[in-house]
């Protein structure tokens, strides 16, 4: 395999580039071809489009989709690759693990035609969330961030936007990707009776308080883990990760998605790209990498 992009997957990433995975998750936290052990140094990442070289004839010269970590070539086992539909550019692609993820969260929260949603967090999983929970009919998606440059990318979109204070309550289902205890408490309250908050951030080895008194029982509340590593438990009779992949890849054909990629730097430059975005995301949503 030949590399031509890859993405960074800022929030684990960054967790990972910080040292911050906790030992209990050494394993468990292990990217598909990870190299190397935590806390460091590791090879990490996830999100890897490039061409195959060499393999077998039905995939030779073809544009695949590869969990392989930041590297220019590489060997895989054949099965380890997706093809790209062909309506879907590489450039495009380095999304995908994160649209599996996004796709994983919103089958744990299994909103109804009518829901009234929230997604609390503007990163580029809670707006792939949004994105996909528009297309829900009759559902009114709301995205809550504190950072107003979100409005644009929450319009271009097709998802209502608004800051904390303006953050709708009596919500059916509220899904929190903020990463922050701030963003988790706004989540809590703005659930409605009987619904349920899904957690779609990573805090690494950080404690994160939350606020378990108040209304969260009288309005019983139900508070959801999501995590990509398992198919949703409502699908996982049915889906296998590869299927799961092979459809996030295919809702990539919607060039509105390029919005979400704010960012491009060579493969030189990685190690600087990952310090900084580390210490200093700033209004950075998926960073690329071209090789």
């Amino acid at each position: 395999m030949r590399t031509l992009y890859s993405g960074v997957s800022r929030g684990t990433e960054a967790l990972v580039f910080q040292g911050r995975v906790p030992a209990s998750e050494y394993q468990r936290m292990r990217a598909p071809f990870q190299s190397g052990d935590f806390p460091a140094p590791v090879k990490y990442g996830y999100a890897n489009v490039g061409q195959v070289e060499q393999g077998p004839l039905e995939l030779l010269h073809r544009t695949v989709f590869a969990l392989y970590p930041h590297q220019t070539r590489y060997v895989v086992p054949a099965d380890s690759v997706y093809v790209l539909p062909e309506n879907v550019p590489p450039q495009r692609a380095v999304l995908a693990a994160n649209v599996e993820t996004a796709i994983n969260g919103l089958w744990d929260a299994r909103p109804q035609i009518g829901d009234r949603i929230t997604i609390v967090g503007g990163g580029t999983v809670g707006c792939l969330v949004a994105w996909l929970a528009a297309r829900i009919p009759g559902c009114e998606v709301e995205l809550v961030d504190v950072n107003s440059r979100r409005e644009r990318v929450a319009r271009a979109l097709g998802v209502r936007f608004t800051g904390c204070d303006g953050a709708s309550d009596h919500r059916d289902v509220v899904i929190h990707a903020s990463g922050s205890a701030a963003g988790l408490d706004l989540a809590l309250r703005a659930a409605g009776f009987e619904a349920t908050i899904v957690e779609m951030s990573w805090y690494g080895n950080q404690t994160v308080p939350i606020a378990l008194g108040e209304a969260f029982h009288s309005r019983r509340l139900t508070l959801k883990s999501s995590q990509v590593g398992s198919v949703a438990g409502s699908q996982r009779s049915r889906w296998n990760t590869r299927r799961r992949l092979e459809l996030a890849l295919a809702t990539l054909s919607d060039p509105v998605l390029d919005t979400l990629i704010t960012g491009e730097s060579e493969f030189e430059a990685l190690p600087q790209v990952m310090a900084t975005l580390a210490a200093d995301p700033g209004d950075t949503l998926c960073h690329r990498i071209r090789y």
